[in-house]
């Protein structure tokens, strides 16, 4: 499929537009342009796929809908976004939005009607309402919310009426905005059978549609990926463990990981299945501040694009943005014009390179994972599929090293030098990307 193959860039479309944080509900504003201005960017980046973040009409943050069927007016309107789309396609770039299904914010017309009618109005069904208790809001009744969040009410999926809702919902921006997939909010609190809902749901307007949850812990959600449900989820396990294996170097922990997900050996879990891998994300510190050795930005980035599934860049972390997790997360968010473009020109053109490789590489898209050599701060794996096998090797220590794989002779992708495979030599902070000739 076409997501299989892809190179994901992820926007949190109110950060990076620089919108307010609070929504007034005033008049709309036009930030679309904002984002139109860097297609030409991101195709020579090497971006097929562009990730949303919430971009409908939200209180604060985007993750607190209030309206599924406008879009945000601090960025802009319905007819500004459907044609922000119809420009990504025509430079072949697929968009996929962030559905929210497990929660709304208080805001959200149904709920507000259960704060002003109480049990006179049948939208009691679609949350959780305890009309004997009382919320921090002082509502005069208590309700479920997403993980002690107040602001957040959870929706009450079971009730045929939301499903409708919901469904419909997801039909208007499909048919009116022509997106090609979802990104699930909170995937891992939703029901098995609320997924195969939308997956025929959207079956029906898109054969090739695709879906991803975000699940924080993975171990048990397997069974998720499956044509009745999803094509993806996040991959959050090797997100930690790549980040924590380069500033301990100790590369034993992202390379357990990779064989206990993606090997071929009977209890990987996820072996010939594709899931979204990041370094950062909207929720996560930047990697150029997570990262304590910065000289391996590169190698993380080439991690990253050689390891099974699709490799997704957060805006701005292609420059080497920085970011904490401060105030609520806004230091995660800035506006696109806020950052230095110029930085880190290494990067970027290592990005474009790995992009290309990636996508001239069935291996790196469909193949098999299976680990080579490990050492404290260097390892190398093979990656095959239909005859094209590639080995990949990283030095993350301030060492040289020689890296030993087999007796046969390969082309590097990244540098386009010839050599014995069996005797790889990395200089320190290095990778390589052998293609077995």
């Amino acid at each position: 499929m076409w997501f299989d193959e892809s190179v994901f860039y992820q926007i949190y479309p109110l950060g990076f537009c620089g919108a307010e944080r609070e929504n007034d509900f005033g008049e709309v504003r036009h930030r679309f342009g904002k984002i139109e201005a860097e297609i030409p960017r991101l195709k020579e980046l090497g971006v097929s796929a562009v990730l949303f973040n919430p971009l409908f009409e939200s209180e604060r943050h985007g993750y607190d809908t209030i309206d599924f069927y406008r879009v945000d007016r601090r960025l802009g309107t319905n007819e500004e976004f459907k044609e922000l789309v119809k420009k990504f396609h025509e430079n072949g770039i697929r968009v996929v939005l962030d559905g929210v299904f497990n929660h709304t914010g208080r805001g959200f017309a149904p709920f507000k009607e259960v704060r002003e009618k109480r049990d006179g109005t049948d939208y009691r069904f679609w949350f959780n309402i305890d009309f004997y208790g009382n919320s921090a809001y002082n509502d005069g009744f208590n309700y479920e919310n997403w993980e002690g969040h107040p602001e957040l009410v959870k929706l009450r999926l079971d009730n045929w009426d939301l499903q409708k809702y919901l469904m419909d919902a997801v039909r208007f921006w499909i048919d009116e905005f022509d997106i090609d997939g979802l990104r699930l909010d909170v995937c891992y609190l939703l029901p098995p059978w609320f997924m195969e809902l939308l997956r025929r749901t959207v079956n029906e307007r898109k054969p090739d549609f695709y879906l991803v949850g975000e699940v924080i812990h993975c171990g048990n959600f397997q069974n998720n990926i499956c044509p009745e449900r999803l094509n993806s989820i996040t991959n959050y396990e090797c997100y930690k463990g790549m980040t924590s294996a380069f500033n301990s170097e100790n590369l034993f922990e992202i390379e357990h990981s990779l064989t206990r997900l993606f090997s071929s050996l009977p209890w990987a879990l996820y072996s010939g299945k594709r899931m979204l891998n990041f370094v950062d994300n909207h929720d996560v510190p930047r990697v150029y501040t997570a990262l304590k050795e910065k000289r391996n930005l590169l190698n993380l980035y080439t991690l990253l694009f050689t390891m099974p599934g699709m490799p997704c860049i957060y805006y701005g972390s292609e420059f080497g943005a920085e970011g904490d997790k401060g105030d609520n997360d806004v230091h995660l968010r800035p506006c696109i014009d806020d950052l230095d473009k110029g930085a880190h020109a290494e990067l970027v053109e290592h990005i474009k390179k790995l992009a290309h490789i990636r996508k001239s590489s069935r291996a790196l898209a469909y193949g098999s994972y299976t680990k080579a050599t490990l050492q404290n701060t260097n390892f190398s794996f093979v990656r095959e599929c239909e005859g094209e096998k590639l080995i990949v090797a990283i030095n993350i220590g301030a060492g040289d090293c020689t890296v030993r794989v087999e007796e046969a002779e390969g082309t590097d992708l990244l540098t386009g030098q010839v050599r014995n495979l069996n005797d790889i030599y990395l200089p320190s902070f290095t990778a390589s990307i052998y293609r077995r000739n």
